[in-house]
């Protein structure tokens, strides 16, 4: 056999097959143009306007998906899923296009399945008339279908920036748009002032986005201004609920449009399986042909205000719409903030003006033209109807008619044509009132064309009617984010007590004190022992001081209880710790109260308040914890009122108060000295004494630190 191995450059490859996919999708699919629609929205729209579905009454939804393939030569179910997602009955337009009639699902419901398109009926809405008024007079640029046997438009000449009214989302190769939607009034109030002077602030007019599906939109100037100026960013918007005190239930009407009833759902039930969220008894989905709810059954004497934020913070009733206005102009994908899109806009708008007000001076100039060869006839009428009753043969009337009046050929047919009726003094007096009119208007519309100032007064009075006619008030509320209590941290977090168990091994068991008294002995691993035992709380956080300086955080709730039967969690594990280190002390605390200290084996004690640990943000990991240049031989967690016990090599002991040692600045500061040591005797350990007895005491008085007495 013989093969033959053909070698290609990748990059050859990539281009030739890869980037004509790439860009057909970019440019023909999936980001939406200047005119608010994709390719697939525009195919279906026009198709329902060539059914005369803007005045008809509805038809099937299956017919109008078997004629807009003659346009999209897609299968049946990719184009009723884009004729879904503009229906009314879906939601998910502010403006919707299609009206409809039967089950089309919903937008907030991810298992709400429509009816097939045999059962649905559709016609288009109102609002279509805005988008199609103008299509028949030359205002935009008609293509080939697939297979050349139909024409399209290239965009549609929408009368108001629809780009801005109705969300958008596309995933292209290597791109994606991302688009919110604005209300309909706010839009043409900005619009309308922006082509009175393309300085006008926008947030004079546009407040914020506005979504179909309601909810409240939290709001934060400067990301709402980022996201306008920039055509980038994010804001949040959360769902809205009412607390029902007779039925001890909180219901919820309205959700982030970025989500669904049952991915909220979903995540309530992981809360409750997992006990994070203790409060709620049943949720359950209840929606109905009078619209959404949600409704979550709580326990008696649960505060709904804070459970609901609780669920804010943990499920996606509070969600964050990312925004990418990424639109095709010219063919070109453009990242753009509000201001450049309305100038973009309304300079396609402009025109579109344009080209139809100069297609109509042509029909106009044409009859002008015909009427003027009447006129001229009308001024002797007697010697035209001889010419035409005494010429031999038809095919020379008109050619005699022009000779003898000075007209064009068709000026001529066109009279030649006149009805015998017609001859009377009304007909010729209202011919010639017709051409004075068309002479005016002609004269206005030139005049108006080559006024860019006029054709923008053209488009203002578009808007105001439009405003007038279909104007809505916004379905997102908005809330300040400065107006919003945030729970603390804690107290989104269950407070109970818990008793934690730090082994040598590095385990650690954190159990509730109901476990704890019911439970038998503490199971280890094989040669494992306790090292410290904590009393604590769950809103606590966990201080874990390593034989590197270093000390680990994290807060306690985070750590799953655990049995006495149970090993626990290995730290080195959650904590990602190096090779080698070890953690070799534990501190728990609420509020950072009191001081560490550390014992060296040089004998110096170093005391550092617990603040210096305490961070802003949520880091997991502190360097320098304390001195590293010395060997550590005890750590505590103290106050002033505690007393140290420091013990040597060879086992004498020494005590100091803790209020004798200074306070240090700095986390890894060496210390002061407090016990004598020799070249060969240095310090073995450091703990705390928990009950100090009268001797302790004593002898605390006599003694001074650094010369305390070894005994």
């Amino acid at each position: 056999m013989d093969h033959h191995v053909i070698r290609q450059n990748i990059t050859e490859t990539l281009e030739s097959n890869y980037m004509p996919y790439a860009m057909s999708v970019i440019v023909s699919r999936a980001l939406p143009e200047i005119d608010g629609f994709k390719p697939s929205h525009r195919k279906l729209l026009y198709t329902m306007y060539k059914m005369n579905l803007i005045k008809g009454v509805r038809t099937k939804s299956a017919n109008i998906v078997g004629q807009t393939m003659k346009l999209n030569p897609h299968g049946d179910s990719a184009i009723y899923e884009t004729m879904v997602r503009l229906t009314k009955g879906y939601a998910a337009l502010n403006t919707p296009f299609v009206d409809s009639k039967g089950n089309f699902g919903k937008v907030y419901s991810r298992d709400m399945a429509y009816a097939a398109s045999r059962y649905t009926e559709a016609k288009l809405s109102e609002i279509c008339n805005e988008i199609f008024n103008d299509i028949e007079e030359n205002a935009i640029d008609f293509v080939d279908n697939y297979d050349g046997t139909l024409k399209e438009p290239v965009l549609l000449p929408t009368r108001f920036p629809n780009i801005l009214v109705n969300p958008n989302q596309g995933i292209a190769v290597g791109m994606a748009s991302n688009i919110c939607s604005f209300n309909l009034n706010e839009v043409c109030e900005a619009t309308i002032a922006y082509l009175k002077n393309e300085k006008a602030e926008l947030m004079d007019y546009i407040i914020a986005p506005d979504f179909p599906t309601g909810g409240t939109l939290i709001y934060d100037e400067s990301e709402i201004r980022q996201v306008l100026d920039t055509g980038k960013g994010s804001f949040k918007i959360r769902g809205n609920y009412e607390y029902i005190k007779k039925e001890n239930c909180i219901e919820i009407t309205e959700i982030p449009y970025t989500t669904t009833v049952e991915a909220i759902i979903d995540k309530i039930e992981d809360l409750v399986k997992s006990g994070k969220i203790k409060e709620i008894s049943d949720v359950r989905d209840e929606t109905d042909l009078s619209g959404l709810k949600l409704t979550i059954d709580i326990k008696r004497s649960t505060d709904a205000d804070l459970l609901m934020e609780k669920l804010y913070k943990a499920t996606p009733l509070e969600d964050s719409f990312s925004c990418n206005f990424n639109i095709l102009v010219d063919g070109m994908p453009r990242v753009m903030g509000v201001k450049e899109i309305l100038h973009e806009w309304t300079t396609f708008r402009q025109n579109c003006i344009v080209r139809k007000y100069r297609f109509a001076i042509e029909k106009m100039e044409k009859r002008y033209h015909l009427l003027m060869g009447l006129k001229q006839i009308l001024l002797d009428i007697d010697a035209a109807i001889a010419i035409v009753r005494h010429t031999e043969k038809e095919k020379d009337v008109v050619p005699r008619l022009m000779a003898h009046f000075d007209i064009s050929e068709m000026q001529a047919d066109y009279v030649a044509e006149i009805k015998l009726r017609h001859l009377n003094k009304q007909y010729i007096l209202e011919t010639l009132k017709e051409l004075e009119a068309l002479e005016k208007e002609i004269i206005r519309l030139k005049d108006l064309i080559e006024d860019p100032k006029k054709v923008k007064k053209v488009i203002i009075d578009e808007l105001k009617q439009i405003q007038k006619k279909y104007g809505v008030s916004r379905q997102t509320k908005i809330l300040k984010h400065t107006e919003i209590t945030r729970p603390k941290e804690e107290e989104l977090v269950e407070d109970y007590n818990v008793k934690l168990f730090f082994t040598d091994h590095q385990y650690l068991k954190k159990i509730t004190l109901v476990s704890l008294r019911s439970s038998g002995e503490q199971k280890l691993k094989e040669n494992d022992t306790i090292i410290q035992e904590i009393d604590s709380s769950n809103r606590s956080e966990l201080l874990m001081f390593t034989n590197q300086s270093n000390v680990y955080k994290l807060k306690l709730h985070e750590i799953e209880d655990c049995k006495a039967s149970q090993f626990g969690v290995y730290l080195p594990n959650l904590l990602k710790l190096d090779e080698g280190e070890q953690i070799i002390a534990v501190c728990s605390t609420v509020d950072y109260s009191g001081y560490m200290a550390f014992g060296f084996t040089t004998g110096k004690v170093s005391k550092v308040s617990l603040k210096a640990y305490e961070t802003k943000t949520n880091r997991k990991k502190l360097v320098k914890a304390f001195y590293g240049k010395a060997e550590c031989v005890g750590i505590c967690h103290v106050t002033d009122e505690d007393i140290l016990e420091l013990e040597r090599d060879d086992e004498k002991v020494a005590y100091i108060s803790v209020s004798q040692l200074e306070e240090k600045q700095k986390r890894d500061a060496n210390g002061m000295q407090a016990l004598s040591i020799t070249k060969k005797i240095g310090m073995k350990s450091m703990q705390k004494v928990n009950d100090a007895t009268e001797e302790i005491k004593e002898r605390l008085a006599k003694e001074l630190p650094a010369t305390s007495k070894i005994r």
